[in-house]
C-alpha cells in the first residue's frame, strides 16, 4: 500500500538532485557533495514583548553552498518554518544562483514567528537580536541576506544597520533589498515580479501563444504577484484573476485599483465591480497562462487535474508538488519552475551588492536592461536543454544548476 504521508519540501528537492545528478551522469561522491549543506546554525532568539515578557523563538540560518560565492538567500519570519524548509530552500537557491550564472551560493534563514502579531518596535528588536545571532557567519563577501515572506526593507535596514554598528564601519553590502537610501537599487521591489513577466512572455512565445491579449490568473498579490499582475498589464496582457489568502476576485477595471483597494481593506475581496472566487477556483480558470505566487503546494494531485492554463510561471518558491507537477507534464502544459521563474529577486539583488562594492549606482533603465539580459539567457538555456536532452524545463533548469556547481567543486577540488 502507498504511503500517505506527505513529502517533505526537503526531500522533494532531494529528489529533484538525485533525478539531476542521474540524468548528468555525476558520481556518487557528486552526490554526497551536492547533498550536505556547508553550514546550518539554529539559534535561540529571546524577545522582550512591549509589555515586559520574555519569549523565545527558534532561527534558522542555512549556508548551503560558498563554492561559487558567497552564499545568498533570504530571511523569512513566519510561524511555520522549521529547519527542514530552510535547508530545502537554501538548496533550490544555490541551483537558481548557477541557472542565471551569479558568483554566489544558495543560503537561507529565518524565525519562526508571526510577524503581524509583533508590534514595529518588537519587529525591530527581533530583527537586531536574530542578526546578532547569525553575525559571525554572514558578511558582503560570505553570506548577504535579503527580504523574504514576513520581511522587507525595513528589516533589512535593521539588519544592516546591527551589522555595521558591530563592525564600526557602515557595510551596505552586508544585505540587500534595503531602502534606496541606504544602498538599495533602483528596481528591486519590483524585480521578482518583473522577471516573473519575463517569464510569462517568453513561455507563450514558445507556446506561439499571442502576447496581446492573452489572460492570466494570478494566485498571490503580494510582493511577487502584485508587481507581476502590473508588469503584465503594462505589457499588453490581460490579468483577468488574483487571489490572497482570503480569496480571490475578477472583473477588476486594474491592477492598480485593485492593489489601492488592497492597502485599505487588507484583502482584494469586496473590491467594487468584482465577483469573488476561491484559490481554487482560481487555479481552475480557463486563461492562458496561470501563476502561483503564494506560498508552497498549492498545485498538488488534487488540484492539478483542474487547470486549464497553457503555460504555469512559478511566482512562488515551490508551488508544485512532485504528483502535481506529473499531472501537469501528462496533460502538455508548460511549466516554468520557479528557479527560473522567480529569479529576478535574487538578480537585482546582485545588482544591489555589485553597486554597493562600487559605489555607483544604476539608472532605473540599466537595471531592467540588465535583468532582462539575464532573465531571457536563463531562459533561452532552458528552453535549448529541454529540446536537446528531452526533458521537462524543470528538469533542464536543475541539470544547469546542479551541473554548474558541481563542476565548480571538481574544479576546485577538495581540501585538503
Amino acid at each position: 500500500m502507498a504511503s500517505s504521508k506527505k513529502e517533505s519540501p526537503l526531500d522533494t528537492a532531494l529528489t529533484q538532485l538525485r533525478r539531476a545528478i542521474d540524468q548528468l551522469g555525476l558520481s556518487e561522491n557528486d552526490w554526497n557533495t551536492l547533498s550536505t549543506p556547508r553550514r546550518i546554525l539554529e539559534v535561540a532568539v529571546p524577545l522582550r514583548r512591549d509589555d515586559d515578557r520574555v519569549e523565545m523563538y527558534k532561527g534558522y540560518r542555512v549556508q548551503y553552498s560558498t563554492t561559487r560565492g558567497p552564499s545568498k538567500g533570504g530571511v523569512r519570519f513566519h510561524q511555520d518554518i522549521d529547519l527542514d524548509e530552510t535547508v530545502a530552500l537554501a538548496m533550490l537557491m544555490t541551483w537558481k544562483c548557477a541557472l542565471t550564472n551569479l558568483p554566489y551560493g544558495g543560503a537561507k534563514g529565518g524565525v519562526a514567528v508571526n510577524p503581524s502579531q509583533l508590534s514595529e518596535r518588537e519587529n525591530e528588536r527581533l530583527t537586531r537580536r536574530y542578526t546578532s545571532e547569525i553575525l559571525p557567519i554572514i558578511g558582503p563577501e560570505r553570506d548577504i541576506p535579503a527580504p523574504d515572506v514576513g520581511t522587507d526593507e525595513r528589516n533589512m535596514a535593521w539588519m544592516m544597520d546591527t551589522y555595521s554598528v558591530n563592525a564600526g564601519y557602515s557595510v551596505p553590502g552586508v544585505v540587500t533589498g534595503k531602502p534606496i537610501v541606504l544602498g538599495g537599487s533602483l528596481g528591486r521591489t519590483s524585480a521578482t515580479g518583473d522577471g516573473v513577466a519575463i517569464a510569462v512572455c517568453e513561455a507563450l512565445r514558445q507556446k506561439k501563444i499571442a502576447q496581446d491579449g492573452a489572460t492570466v490568473a494570478i494566485q498571490g498579490f503580494g510582493k511577487v504577484g502584485y508587481w507581476a499582475a502590473l508588469a503584465l498589464e503594462k505589457l499588453g496582457l490581460k490579468v483577468v484573476a488574483v487571489s490572497d489568502v482570503k480569496g480571490g476576485v475578477t472583473g477588476f477595471s486594474s491592477v492598480e485599483s485593485l492593489q489601492k483597494f488592497a492597502r485599505e481593506n487588507g484583502t482584494v475581496v469586496g473590491a467594487p465591480g468584482t465577483e469573488t472566487l476561491t484559490n481554487t477556483e482560481l487555479l481552475h480558470l480557463p486563461v492562458d497562462v496561470l501563476v502561483p505566487a503564494a506560498l508552497a503546494d498549492s498545485i498538488t494531485h488534487s488540484t492539478a487535474p483542474g487547470i486549464k492554463a497553457k503555460v504555469v510561471v512559478e511566482g512562488a518558491n515551490a508551488p508544485t508538488t512532485p504528483q502535481g507537477d506529473q499531472v501537469l507534464n501528462d496533460k502538455g502544459i508548460l511549466v516554468v519552475p520557479d528557479i527560473l521563474a522567480n529569479s529576478g529577486g535574487v538578480i537585482v539583488s546582485y545588482f544591489e551588492w555589485v553597486q554597493d562594492k562600487q559605489n555607483f549606482f544604476w539608472s532605473a533603465d540599466e537595471v531592467k536592461e540588465n535583468l532582462n539580459s539575464i532573465m531571457m539567457r536563463a531562459i533561452n538555456e532552458v528552453a535549448e536543454t529541454s529540446v536537446s536532452k528531452k526533458v521537462t524545463w524543470r528538469e533542464a533548469a536543475n541539470m544547469i544548476g546542479v551541473g554548474r556547481v558541481a563542476q565548480a567543486h571538481r574544479l576546485r577540488g577538495l581540501y585538503p
